[in-house]
Protein backbone atom coordinates (compact mmCIF):
# COMPACT_ATOMS: atom_id res chain seq x y z
CA UNK A 1 0.00 0.00 0.00
CA UNK A 2 1.11 3.56 -0.69
CA UNK A 3 2.51 5.52 2.23
CA UNK A 4 1.85 8.88 0.59
CA UNK A 5 -1.04 11.14 1.53
CA UNK A 6 -3.33 12.30 -1.30
CA UNK A 7 -5.13 14.71 1.02
CA UNK A 8 -8.75 14.74 2.14
CA UNK A 9 -11.67 15.11 -0.21
CA UNK A 10 -15.07 16.55 0.64
CA UNK A 11 -16.65 13.22 1.55
CA UNK A 12 -13.85 12.53 4.08
CA UNK A 13 -14.96 15.25 6.53
CA UNK A 14 -17.29 14.69 9.47
CA UNK A 15 -19.13 17.38 11.40
CA UNK A 16 -17.56 17.92 14.82
CA UNK A 17 -14.31 16.21 13.88
CA UNK A 18 -11.19 17.76 15.45
CA UNK A 19 -8.04 17.49 13.34
CA UNK A 20 -4.59 18.04 14.88
CA UNK A 21 -2.22 19.42 12.28
CA UNK A 22 1.44 18.58 11.73
CA UNK A 23 4.18 20.01 11.93
CA UNK A 24 4.95 22.45 14.80
CA UNK A 25 6.87 25.52 13.64
CA UNK A 26 9.36 27.58 15.66
CA UNK A 27 9.26 31.20 14.48
CA UNK A 28 12.44 33.26 14.42
CA UNK A 29 13.69 36.61 13.22
CA UNK A 30 14.20 34.93 9.87
CA UNK A 31 10.47 34.91 9.22
CA UNK A 32 10.34 38.63 9.98
CA UNK A 33 13.19 39.40 7.57
CA UNK A 34 11.62 37.32 4.81
CA UNK A 35 8.20 38.84 5.45
CA UNK A 36 9.61 42.34 5.05
CA UNK A 37 11.44 41.24 1.91
CA UNK A 38 8.29 39.81 0.36
CA UNK A 39 5.88 42.61 1.32
CA UNK A 40 6.36 46.38 1.73
CA UNK A 41 5.68 46.06 5.48
CA UNK A 42 6.90 48.98 7.60
CA UNK A 43 4.81 48.97 10.78
CA UNK A 44 7.02 50.39 13.54
CA UNK A 45 5.79 48.07 16.28
CA UNK A 46 6.76 45.02 14.21
CA UNK A 47 10.03 46.52 12.97
CA UNK A 48 11.79 47.86 16.07
CA UNK A 49 12.44 46.39 19.50
CA UNK A 50 13.09 49.89 20.83
CA UNK A 51 9.76 51.19 19.51
CA UNK A 52 7.95 48.16 20.93
CA UNK A 53 9.56 48.62 24.35
CA UNK A 54 8.51 52.29 24.34
CA UNK A 55 4.96 50.97 23.83
CA UNK A 56 5.16 48.70 26.86
CA UNK A 57 6.10 45.41 25.21
CA UNK A 58 9.26 43.42 26.05
CA UNK A 59 10.36 43.36 22.40
CA UNK A 60 8.92 43.59 18.92
CA UNK A 61 6.45 40.78 18.20
CA UNK A 62 6.46 39.19 14.76
CA UNK A 63 3.92 40.64 12.33
CA UNK A 64 0.37 39.56 13.12
CA UNK A 65 0.00 38.07 9.66
CA UNK A 66 3.10 35.91 10.16
CA UNK A 67 1.19 34.19 12.95
CA UNK A 68 -1.83 33.89 10.65
CA UNK A 69 0.19 32.46 7.75
CA UNK A 70 2.02 29.93 9.92
CA UNK A 71 -1.19 28.67 11.54
CA UNK A 72 -3.00 28.68 8.19
CA UNK A 73 -0.16 26.76 6.55
CA UNK A 74 -0.32 24.05 9.23
CA UNK A 75 -3.99 23.46 8.33
CA UNK A 76 -3.58 23.17 4.56
CA UNK A 77 -2.56 19.49 4.23
CA UNK A 78 -5.65 18.42 6.19
CA UNK A 79 -8.18 21.04 5.08
CA UNK A 80 -7.39 22.48 1.67
CA UNK A 81 -4.84 20.27 -0.09
CA UNK A 82 -7.52 19.42 -2.67
CA UNK A 83 -9.19 22.80 -2.57
CA UNK A 84 -10.69 24.55 -5.55
CA UNK A 85 -10.46 27.85 -3.66
CA UNK A 86 -10.34 29.30 -0.16
CA UNK A 87 -13.58 31.27 0.11
CA UNK A 88 -13.69 33.36 3.25
CA UNK A 89 -13.01 34.07 6.92
CA UNK A 90 -14.97 35.13 10.02
CA UNK A 91 -14.83 35.42 13.80
CA UNK A 92 -11.05 35.62 14.00
CA UNK A 93 -9.10 37.04 16.95
CA UNK A 94 -5.42 37.46 17.72
CA UNK A 95 -5.30 36.53 21.40
CA UNK A 96 -1.60 36.92 22.22
CA UNK A 97 1.51 38.25 20.46
CA UNK A 98 3.92 35.80 18.86
CA UNK A 99 7.56 36.42 19.79
CA UNK A 100 10.69 35.21 18.01
CA UNK A 101 11.44 31.79 19.47
CA UNK A 102 7.79 30.80 19.95
CA UNK A 103 6.68 27.43 18.57
CA UNK A 104 3.24 27.31 16.98
CA UNK A 105 0.99 24.35 16.33
CA UNK A 106 -2.59 24.21 15.09
CA UNK A 107 -5.80 22.21 15.05
CA UNK A 108 -9.14 22.61 13.29
CA UNK A 109 -12.70 21.61 14.12
CA UNK A 110 -15.14 20.91 11.28
CA UNK A 111 -18.18 23.11 12.01
CA UNK A 112 -20.04 23.03 8.67
CA UNK A 113 -20.48 21.01 5.46
CA UNK A 114 -22.47 21.60 2.27
CA UNK A 115 -22.21 19.76 -1.04
CA UNK A 116 -22.33 21.93 -4.15
CA UNK A 117 -25.12 21.42 -6.68
CA UNK A 118 -22.68 20.05 -9.29
CA UNK A 119 -21.86 17.18 -6.83
CA UNK A 120 -18.19 17.48 -7.84
CA UNK A 121 -17.20 19.52 -4.78
CA UNK A 122 -18.45 20.90 -1.49
CA UNK A 123 -17.78 23.60 1.06
CA UNK A 124 -16.13 22.79 4.39
CA UNK A 125 -16.22 25.23 7.34
CA UNK A 126 -13.55 24.88 10.03
CA UNK A 127 -12.50 26.75 13.15
CA UNK A 128 -8.70 26.75 13.24
CA UNK A 129 -6.78 27.46 16.45
CA UNK A 130 -3.08 28.30 16.79
CA UNK A 131 -1.35 27.47 20.08
CA UNK A 132 2.14 28.34 21.35
CA UNK A 133 4.60 26.17 23.27
CA UNK A 134 3.03 27.18 26.58
CA UNK A 135 -0.39 25.94 25.51
CA UNK A 136 -1.69 29.49 25.11
CA UNK A 137 -3.97 30.26 22.16
CA UNK A 138 -2.45 32.97 19.99
CA UNK A 139 -5.07 33.00 17.20
CA UNK A 140 -8.33 31.42 16.18
CA UNK A 141 -10.59 31.99 13.20
CA UNK A 142 -13.24 30.39 11.02
CA UNK A 143 -12.65 29.81 7.33
CA UNK A 144 -14.52 27.99 4.61
CA UNK A 145 -13.05 26.33 1.59
CA UNK A 146 -14.38 24.61 -1.53
CA UNK A 147 -12.96 21.08 -1.70
CA UNK A 148 -13.13 18.57 -4.55
CA UNK A 149 -14.93 15.25 -4.13
CA UNK A 150 -13.03 12.06 -4.75
CA UNK A 151 -16.16 10.50 -6.25
CA UNK A 152 -19.01 12.64 -7.57
CA UNK A 153 -21.43 9.79 -6.86
CA UNK A 154 -20.45 9.51 -3.20
CA UNK A 155 -23.34 10.36 -0.85
CA UNK A 156 -23.29 13.87 0.57
CA UNK A 157 -23.36 14.54 4.30
CA UNK A 158 -26.30 16.44 5.74
CA UNK A 159 -25.86 20.16 5.01
CA UNK A 160 -24.95 22.22 8.07
CA UNK A 161 -24.08 25.88 7.56
CA UNK A 162 -22.74 27.49 10.74
CA UNK A 163 -24.14 30.78 12.00
CA UNK A 164 -21.33 33.30 12.09
CA UNK A 165 -21.38 36.70 13.74
CA UNK A 166 -20.96 39.59 11.26
CA UNK A 167 -18.14 41.07 13.35
CA UNK A 168 -16.18 40.70 16.56
CA UNK A 169 -17.50 43.15 19.14
CA UNK A 170 -15.08 45.89 20.16
CA UNK A 171 -15.49 44.84 23.79
CA UNK A 172 -14.16 41.38 22.88
CA UNK A 173 -10.89 42.62 21.39
CA UNK A 174 -7.84 41.34 23.27
CA UNK A 175 -5.14 43.96 23.94
CA UNK A 176 -1.63 42.55 24.47
CA UNK A 177 -0.55 42.70 28.10
CA UNK A 178 1.43 45.87 28.79
CA UNK A 179 0.66 47.61 25.50
CA UNK A 180 0.53 51.37 26.13
CA UNK A 181 0.33 54.12 23.49
CA UNK A 182 0.38 57.00 25.99
CA UNK A 183 3.84 58.16 24.85
CA UNK A 184 3.53 56.97 21.25
CA UNK A 185 6.15 58.48 18.92
CA UNK A 186 4.24 59.53 15.78
CA UNK A 187 7.39 60.81 14.06
CA UNK A 188 9.12 57.44 14.31
CA UNK A 189 5.94 55.63 13.30
CA UNK A 190 5.78 57.60 10.06
CA UNK A 191 2.44 59.47 10.18
CA UNK A 192 0.65 61.87 12.57
CA UNK A 193 -2.86 60.37 12.32
CA UNK A 194 -4.58 59.06 15.45
CA UNK A 195 -8.03 57.58 16.15
CA UNK A 196 -9.75 60.96 16.26
CA UNK A 197 -8.44 61.83 12.79
CA UNK A 198 -10.47 59.07 11.11
CA UNK A 199 -14.18 59.29 10.36
CA UNK A 200 -16.60 56.40 9.87
CA UNK A 201 -17.29 56.15 6.14
CA UNK A 202 -13.96 57.68 5.17
CA UNK A 203 -12.24 56.01 2.20
CA UNK A 204 -8.44 56.00 1.98
CA UNK A 205 -6.66 55.37 -1.29
CA UNK A 206 -3.30 53.82 -0.37
CA UNK A 207 -1.88 55.04 -3.71
CA UNK A 208 0.99 52.57 -4.12
CA UNK A 209 0.89 49.29 -6.04
CA UNK A 210 2.80 46.01 -6.29
CA UNK A 211 2.98 43.73 -9.32
CA UNK A 212 2.78 40.10 -8.22
CA UNK A 213 5.71 37.99 -9.36
CA UNK A 214 5.52 34.22 -9.73
CA UNK A 215 8.83 33.68 -7.92
CA UNK A 216 7.85 35.80 -4.90
CA UNK A 217 4.50 34.05 -4.58
CA UNK A 218 6.13 30.62 -4.78
CA UNK A 219 8.72 31.59 -2.16
CA UNK A 220 6.07 33.01 0.17
CA UNK A 221 3.78 30.01 -0.14
CA UNK A 222 6.66 27.65 0.62
CA UNK A 223 7.74 29.87 3.54
CA UNK A 224 4.34 29.36 5.18
CA UNK A 225 4.47 25.61 4.33
CA UNK A 226 1.23 25.93 2.38
CA UNK A 227 1.05 22.81 0.21
CA UNK A 228 -2.25 23.43 -1.62
CA UNK A 229 -1.87 22.00 -5.12
CA UNK A 230 -3.51 24.95 -6.90
CA UNK A 231 -0.62 27.20 -5.82
CA UNK A 232 2.14 25.00 -7.25
CA UNK A 233 0.83 22.56 -9.83
CA UNK A 234 -0.21 24.21 -13.11
CA UNK A 235 -2.22 21.09 -14.01
CA UNK A 236 -4.40 21.41 -10.88
CA UNK A 237 -6.59 24.03 -12.60
CA UNK A 238 -8.38 23.70 -15.92
CA UNK A 239 -6.91 27.01 -17.12
CA UNK A 240 -3.36 25.77 -16.43
CA UNK A 241 -2.53 28.75 -14.18
CA UNK A 242 -1.15 28.68 -10.66
CA UNK A 243 -3.46 30.47 -8.24
CA UNK A 244 -1.79 33.03 -5.98
CA UNK A 245 -2.28 32.14 -2.30
CA UNK A 246 -4.98 34.44 -0.92
CA UNK A 247 -2.91 35.17 2.17
CA UNK A 248 -0.20 36.58 -0.10
CA UNK A 249 -2.76 39.11 -1.35
CA UNK A 250 -3.81 39.89 2.25
CA UNK A 251 -0.24 40.66 3.25
CA UNK A 252 0.39 42.77 0.15
CA UNK A 253 -2.74 44.83 0.77
CA UNK A 254 -2.09 45.21 4.50
CA UNK A 255 1.48 46.37 3.80
CA UNK A 256 0.29 48.83 1.15
CA UNK A 257 -2.16 50.28 3.69
CA UNK A 258 0.78 51.74 5.63
CA UNK A 259 0.36 54.80 3.39
CA UNK A 260 -2.57 56.36 5.24
CA UNK A 261 -2.80 53.87 8.12
CA UNK A 262 0.79 53.72 9.43
CA UNK A 263 -0.44 53.92 13.02
CA UNK A 264 -2.93 51.05 12.73
CA UNK A 265 -0.24 48.97 14.37
CA UNK A 266 -1.75 45.63 15.33
CA UNK A 267 -4.45 43.47 13.82
CA UNK A 268 -6.58 42.11 16.67
CA UNK A 269 -9.67 40.70 14.93
CA UNK A 270 -10.68 39.32 11.55
CA UNK A 271 -14.40 40.04 11.20
CA UNK A 272 -15.00 38.80 7.68
CA UNK A 273 -13.14 38.23 4.49
CA UNK A 274 -13.66 37.07 0.93
CA UNK A 275 -11.27 36.26 -1.87
CA UNK A 276 -13.58 37.81 -4.43
CA UNK A 277 -11.65 36.89 -7.59
CA UNK A 278 -8.47 34.93 -8.29
CA UNK A 279 -5.07 36.59 -8.43
CA UNK A 280 -2.37 35.47 -10.84
CA UNK A 281 1.26 36.37 -11.47
CA UNK A 282 1.50 39.58 -13.45
CA UNK A 283 -1.47 41.23 -11.73
CA UNK A 284 -0.73 44.66 -10.24
CA UNK A 285 -2.34 44.92 -6.80
CA UNK A 286 -3.56 48.20 -5.36
CA UNK A 287 -5.36 48.75 -2.07
CA UNK A 288 -7.90 51.05 -0.46
CA UNK A 289 -9.57 51.09 2.94
CA UNK A 290 -12.91 52.23 4.33
CA UNK A 291 -13.35 53.11 8.00
CA UNK A 292 -16.30 51.03 9.24
CA UNK A 293 -16.25 51.79 12.97
CA UNK A 294 -14.21 53.30 15.79
CA UNK A 295 -13.94 52.33 19.46
CA UNK A 296 -12.15 53.22 22.65
CA UNK A 297 -10.42 50.47 24.64
CA UNK A 298 -9.59 50.29 28.35
CA UNK A 299 -5.86 50.17 27.55
CA UNK A 300 -3.90 53.42 28.00
CA UNK A 301 -3.85 55.55 24.85
CA UNK A 302 -5.20 52.76 22.67
CA UNK A 303 -8.20 52.88 20.37
CA UNK A 304 -9.49 50.50 17.71
CA UNK A 305 -10.37 51.07 14.08
CA UNK A 306 -12.62 48.68 12.19
CA UNK A 307 -11.44 48.75 8.59
CA UNK A 308 -12.49 47.30 5.27
CA UNK A 309 -9.33 46.55 3.29
CA UNK A 310 -9.83 45.97 -0.43
CA UNK A 311 -7.18 44.65 -2.80
CA UNK A 312 -7.90 45.35 -6.43
CA UNK A 313 -6.35 45.58 -9.85
CA UNK A 314 -8.74 48.44 -10.60
CA UNK A 315 -9.69 51.85 -9.24
CA UNK A 316 -10.05 52.80 -5.57
CA UNK A 317 -13.48 52.74 -3.89
CA UNK A 318 -14.98 50.49 -6.60
CA UNK A 319 -16.25 47.28 -5.01
CA UNK A 320 -19.50 45.93 -6.46
CA UNK A 321 -21.44 46.27 -9.67
CA UNK A 322 -25.11 47.16 -10.11
CA UNK A 323 -25.97 43.47 -9.64
CA UNK A 324 -24.43 43.50 -6.15
CA UNK A 325 -21.60 41.18 -7.14
CA UNK A 326 -17.94 41.96 -6.69
CA UNK A 327 -16.39 43.68 -9.66
CA UNK A 328 -14.04 41.35 -11.58
CA UNK A 329 -11.00 43.44 -10.63
CA UNK A 330 -11.60 43.07 -6.88
CA UNK A 331 -9.33 40.41 -5.38
CA UNK A 332 -9.93 40.74 -1.64
CA UNK A 333 -12.52 42.24 0.69
CA UNK A 334 -11.27 42.02 4.29
CA UNK A 335 -12.96 43.40 7.41
CA UNK A 336 -10.68 43.67 10.47
CA UNK A 337 -10.00 45.57 13.71
CA UNK A 338 -6.64 47.26 14.32
CA UNK A 339 -5.20 49.03 17.35
CA UNK A 340 -4.25 52.71 16.94
CA UNK A 341 -3.25 55.56 19.29
CA UNK A 342 -6.08 57.74 20.58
Amino acid sequence: MSKTNPGRFFEDYRLGEVIRHAVPRTVSGGERALYHALYPARGALHSSDDFARACGLPQSPVDDLIAFHVVFGKSVPDISLNAVANLGYAQGRWLAPVWPGDTLRAQSEVIGLKENSNRRSGVVWVRTTGVNQHGGTVLDYVRWVMVRKRDAAAPAPESVIPRLAPAVEAADLVIPVGLDFSDYDFALAGEPHRLADYAVGEVIDHVDAVTVEEAEHMLATRLWQNTAKVHFDATAREDGRRLIYGGHVISLARALSFNGLANAQMMVALNAGAHANPCFAGDTVRAWSEVLDKAETPAPGIGALRLRLVATTGAPAALRGADGRYLPEVLLDLDYWALIPT
